[in-house]
C-alpha cells in the first residue's frame, strides 16, 4: 500500500490579505540540492519505472493538479482567481524541472502559507462572537468537486459555516461554550503556527509527493530528512501503537494497522480513523492535535513500553455529523508471535450433518529473515506455522478449512507461494512481468499438498498483495471457494532507490524513490492489479471502495492480461458454486444478525454520502435521537444485548450510544461474516462428501521442499 508523507491540505489563495495585522509567514526558497533531486527523479522515473512516464506537458498538468489538490482538497481557501493564475503555469513544470527551476511550486506554497494565516485568523475571530443555532441553514461538507470561492466575501461565508459546524459538533458532544471556544481556538492556533514553521524541505517534499503520485499511486519520493525518519516516524513499531500514519486534510489519519501491534490487537481502531487528540496515562488531559505536524503527533503517541496512551478518535466510517470516542492503548513492541497464524474450530450445521470447520487466521505473510539467514532450521514463517496448524486440525478430524485473510496487507512473496503449495502441492503460483517485458513464473515445489480436503479463503478490501496472490491461485486451481469482498487490487511491486548512491554522493542530500518495477499476474493470465480478486461468493463489507483500494486512485495502472502459465487445476469448485450460492442466500435471508449487518452497512453508506449537514441545533439533536432510538431498538431485538457492554472504551469516555452502535457493528460484522464463511465451507464439505468425512492430510506438513 502507498504510504505518502502528505502535508496539511486545506488553505491557500493568492489574493492580497485582508488581515493586515497578521505578520506574513517567512518566504521559502528552493535549494540547489532540491532542484538536482527533482531532475534526477524525473530522469529515473521516465526511464526505469515499470510504466515510464515522460516528463512532458501532460505530466506537468497532472503534477500541478495534484499539488493544488494536496494543499486545498476541500476547495476552502483558494479563490477562483488564484486557480486561474496557477493554471497559467500548468504546462510549464516539466520545462522548469529541466532547467532546475522550482520557482512555480514554491510561489504557490508561499501563497498557501499566507492564506493559512489569513483564514485561521478569521476563524479565530469568529469564536469571539458565538453563533445562533436556531437559524435554519446547512453546511456542505463534501467539497472536493465544489467550485472555489469567487470572492473573499464568499470565502468568509464559507468559513463562517465551517467554524459554526465545528462548534455545533462539539456542543452536541456535551462540551460547554467556554470549553468549545478554547478547543477550537487552540485547533486553529495549531494550524496558524504551522504556517510559520514550514521549511524549504517541507515544500519540496509536498511537491515531489504530487510528482511521484502522478506516475502511479505506489511511487513515492522521500527527501533526505523524510527517508531518514521514515521507519521511526511513520511506522510506530517501537513502543508505540503499531500503526502507519499520514496527514490528510488537517487530521493525523491511520493508513495501516501493523499486524500484532496494540492498535490492531485491540480491535478498537480501523484504517481511516482520524486522531484528533492525544492524552498520556489513564487520566491525563487530552491535547488537541488537529492541525499539528505529523512528526509532533508521532512523538506524543510514542512512549515507554507498558505505558498508556489515549487517543481521541473521529471514526473513519462515521459521517460528518459524528461525535468522537476515546480509545486507550498500552504501548508495546511489535512481536512476531503476535503476528503468528492462529486456529479455531467451529461446529456448523450443513444439510443433515454437523461439520467441524477449522479456521486459520493469518494477519500477515511473515518470515523471520534474521533467523533464516543465521541457518536456524526452526525459524518462524507463515507457511511453516500454517502447516503445523493444518496437522493439528487433521488430528481433530475437521471437515474443512477456512483461511481468513481479511485485512492481511501482504508480506513475503515466498511465503505466499509456499502457503499455496500447502494446498496444491507443486505448480506455478504467480507470474511476474518486469518493465522490460520479461516474465518470470514462480512456483510451489512441494511433493504433495498438506491439505487435500474442502477449503475456502475469506478476503475483504484490506486483503492485498501477497494475500491476493494466494487467493487468486487457489481460485485458478479450483482448489477452494473464495468468499467475501473484492480485494484491494495491488498487483505491482516496488523497490527503493537511493538517489545519492546513484550519483555517488558521500552524504545524504537527494533522498530516495520508491519505484514500481514489475507487475503480478495470475496463472490464468489475468492480473490482480486494479480489479483484485473477485470472490466466488460475495459477502457485504464495511469499507468504502471509493476511498479505499486500488480503484480509489485515479491514476492506478490498468488491468492487463498475459499468456496463462502451464498449470493443472486441482479441483472443480466451480461446479459447486450454484448450490453453494443457493444455500448461502437461503441461510442469510433468515439470519437476523446478517440482515442487521446489511442494514448497518446501508446506514453507513448513507452517512458517507451525506454531503450536507444542518447547522440547526434542534434538527441535529432530533437526528441524533433518531439514531439512538434505532440502536436501542436494534439492541432489544438482539436478545437484549447491552449496547454499551464490552465496547473497549472507558466508561466516562463513551460517545452517544448511536456512535457506539457503529463501533459494535464493526466488531459484530467480523463474527457474522466469519460464521457465514465457515458455513459456506461446511456446505462445500457436505456437497463434496455426501456425508462422508473430508479427506484430510497425509502428514500435515510440506513434502519434498
Amino acid at each position: 500500500m502507498r504510504i505518502a508523507y502528505v502535508f496539511l491540505g486545506a488553505f491557500l489563495a493568492i489574493a492580497p490579505s485582508a488581515y493586515a495585522e497578521v505578520a506574513p509567514p517567512p518566504v521559502l526558497k528552493p535549494l540547489e540540492r532540491q532542484a538536482d533531486a527533482a531532475l534526477l527523479s524525473a530522469q529515473f522515473l521516465s526511464r526505469y519505472s515499470y510504466k515510464p512516464v515522460a516528463l512532458d506537458d501532460a505530466l506537468s498538468a497532472r503534477v500541478m493538479d495534484g499539488f493544488i489538490k494536496s494543499l486545498d482538497p476541500d476547495r476552502m481557501l483558494f479563490l477562483q482567481a488564484d486557480i486561474d493564475k496557477f493554471m497559467a503555469d500548468r504546462s510549464k513544470i516539466d520545462d522548469a524541472i529541466e532547467r532546475k527551476d522550482l520557482t512555480i511550486p514554491f510561489a504557490i506554497f508561499n501563497a498557501y502559507e499566507q492564506r493559512v494565516a489569513d483564514r485561521m485568523t478569521y476563524a479565530r475571530s469568529l469564536l469571539k462572537q458565538g453563533f445562533d443555532f436556531s437559524v435554519k441553514e446547512d453546511y456542505a461538507v463534501l467539497r472536493e468537486k465544489a467550485p472555489w470561492p469567487q470572492s473573499e466575501a464568499e470565502s468568509n461565508e464559507l468559513w463562517r459555516k465551517r467554524v459554526k459546524s465545528d462548534w455545533l459538533r462539539l456542543k452536541l458532544g456535551g462540551k460547554t461554550d467556554a470549553a468549545i471556544r478554547e478547543t477550537l481556538d487552540k485547533r486553529y492556533e495549531n494550524t496558524l503556527e504551522r504556517a510559520y514553521k514550514f521549511k524549504s524541505d517541507d515544500v519540496f517534499q509536498s511537491f515531489m509527493d504530487a510528482y511521484s503520485n502522478a506516475i502511479d499511486p505506489h511511487t513515492d519520493y522521500f527527501g533526505a530528512a523524510a527517508s531518514a525518519d521514515f521507519n521511526v516516524s511513520m511506522k510506530l513499531s517501537l513502543f508505540g501503537i503499531g500503526a502507519v500514519l499520514q496527514e490528510r486534510d488537517d487530521y493525523t489519519t491511520i493508513r495501516e494497522l501493523v499486524p500484532g501491534g496494540p492498535a490492531q490487537l485491540s480491535g478498537k481502531l480501523a484504517v481511516g480513523d482520524r486522531i484528533t487528540g492525544v492524552g498520556q496515562g489513564k487520566d491525563g488531559p487530552i491535547k488537541e492535535v488537529v492541525g499539528t505536524r505529523l512528526d509532533e503527533v508521532v512523538q506524543m503517541i510514542r512512549g515507554k513500553k507498558g505505558s498508556v496512551v489515549r487517543l481521541d478518535i473521529l471514526p473513519a466510517d462515521a459521517g460528518a455529523d459524528a461525535t468522537h470516542r476515546v480509545v486507550s492503548l498500552v504501548r508495546d513492541k511489535i512481536s512476531l508471535d503476535k503476528q503468528a497464524a492462529k486456529k479455531t474450530v467451529l461446529s456448523v450445521k450443513a444439510g443433515d450433518a454437523t461439520r467441524k470447520i477449522g479456521i486459520i487466521t493469518l494477519p500477515v505473510f511473515y518470515e523471520d529473515f534474521e533467523a533464516k539467514n543465521k541457518g536456524d532450521k526452526d525459524y518462524k514463517s507463515a507457511s511453516r506455522d500454517v502447516a503445523k496448524l493444518l496437522d493439528e486440525l487433521s488430528q481433530e478430524n475437521v471437515d474443512g478449512v477456512l483461511i481468513d485473510l481479511r485485512n492481511n496487507g501482504g508480506g513475503s512473496l515466498d511465503e505466499a507461494i509456499d502457503l499455496t503449495g500447502l494446498f496444491i502441492g507443486k505448480g506455478p503460483v504467480v507470474q511476474q512481468r518486469a518493465s522490460n517485458g520479461k516474465i518470470a513464473v514462480k512456483s510451489a515445489e512441494f511433493a504433495a499438498p498438506a491439505w487435500t480436503g474442502p477449503m475456502g479463503v475469506l478476503i475483504n478490501r484490506g486483503s492485498a498483495s501477497a494475500s491476493e496472490i494466494f487467493a487468486a491461485a487457489i481460485q485458478d486451481y479450483g482448489r477452494g471457494v473464495i468468499i467475501g469482498e473484492p480485494s484491494f487490487g495491488k498487483g505491482t511491486v516496488q523497490t527503493v532507490v537511493d538517489l545519492d548512491e546513484v550519483v555517488h554522493n558521500s552524504k545524504p542530500e537527494l533522498g530516495e524513490l520508491k519505484v514500481t518495477i514489475s507487475q503480478f499476474f495470475r496463472v490464468n493470465g489475468g492480473t490482480t492489479q486494479l480489479r483484485g480478486v473477485t470472490p466466488d461468493i460475495s459477502l457485504p463489507g464495511l469499507s468504502d471502495p471509493t476511498s479505499f483500494g486500488e480503484t480509489s486512485y485515479d491514476n492506478a495502472l490498468p488491468w492487463a492480461e498475459i499468456k496463462p502459465a502451464k498449470y493443472t487445476p486441482e479441483g472443480d469448485v466451480t461446479a459447486l458454486l450454484p448450490a453453494l450460492q443457493s444455500r448461502h442466500d437461503a441461510r442469510v435471508k433468515s439470519d437476523p444478525d446478517f440482515q442487521r449487518l446489511i442494514e448497518d452497512i446501508a446506514e453507513l453508506k448513507a452517512q458517507r454520502e451525506k454531503g450536507v449537514v444542518s447547522l440547526n441545533e434542534a434538527e441535529r439533536r432530533k437526528e441524533a435521537a433518531a439514531r439512538e432510538k434505532r440502536f436501542k431498538d436494534r439492541a432489544e431485538a438482539s436478545d437484549g444485548e447491552d449496547p454499551t457492554g464490552d465496547d473497549g472504551l472507558q466508561s466516562d469516555e463513551r460517545s452517544l450510544s448511536a456512535d457506539i452502535a457503529m463501533e459494535n457493528a464493526r466488531k459484530k460484522a467480523k463474527d457474522v461474516l466469519l460464521d457465514e464463511a465457515a458455513a459456506i465451507v461446511a456446505d462445500g464439505a457436505d456437497l463434496q462428501q455426501g456425508g462422508v468425512k473430508a479427506a484430510t492430510t497425509q502428514t500435515g506438513k510440506p513434502q519434498g521442499k
